[in-house]
């Protein structure tokens, strides 16, 4: 595939991604209170191959879905490897972490203090916003990867389907923390917060 293929090629499914987020947005007129991103720390209970002793950062959307990332599972591809022919993909050091099964096709960056006026991104706190077109991803790698982490696919809950994993007790839920979501080194990560997470609900 050309250069100029797999940009069109990309652009066409960052496309297709922002028509899918928009119809959930305006698929619901529920209140605004339910746009909250969460941390979510998985129980030790939970055994799943892929969600078992994981970190994901969930951002609700207003039908009653959400969308999020894996923030712990470090994948061996580099975006450097991913992207050989763009230059400054050569120069970032960390790995792509794997942030859900859905879009694998697609790289998303998320960001640290992103001035997302006018571009392809979606806040999901205040100090971090999601960008998910090829062009904006591409730019944050050129001026912003140092305070950002780059993911290939994400993780999609249907309306009403984390809520019911909570139900369930399948996750401890913390505030998202900036630190949390870009630290560098992810290694003991889930055990640290696991533990905490223990310690307080034994507490309350």
């Amino acid at each position: 595939m050309s250069d100029r293929s797999l940009a069109v090629w990309r652009n066409l499914a960052a496309l297709l991604f922002l028509v899918t987020l928009t119809v959930q947005y305006l698929s619901s007129a529920r209140a605004a209170e339910t746009d909250k991103p969460v941390l979510l720390v998985a129980k030790r209970a939970l055994k799943d191959p892929l969600y078992g002793a994981t970190i994901l950062l969930a951002k609700p959307m207003p039908n009653g879905a959400h969308v999020g990332f894996i923030l712990n599972r470090p994948t061996r591809l580099s975006l450097g490897e991913m992207f050989p022919e763009h230059e400054p993909s050569k120069k970032v050091a960390d790995p792509l972490y794997l942030g859900g099964p859905a879009d694998t096709n697609l790289v998303f960056a998320v960001v640290a203090n992103h001035d997302g006026s006018g571009d392809d991104s979606l806040l999901l706190t205040p100090e971090l916003s999601l960008a998910y077109s090829g062009t904006t991803v591409d730019r944050i790698i050129e001026s912003e990867s140092e305070r950002a982490r780059f993911f290939v696919g994400l993780v999609v809950w249907r309306p009403g389907q984390l809520d019911q994993e909570l139900k369930r007790g399948l996750w401890y839920v913390k505030e998202p923390e900036t630190k949390h979501v870009l630290r560098k080194k992810t290694e003991g990560m889930w055990d640290e917060l696991v533990s905490e997470s223990e310690v307080r609900a034994e507490m309350i």
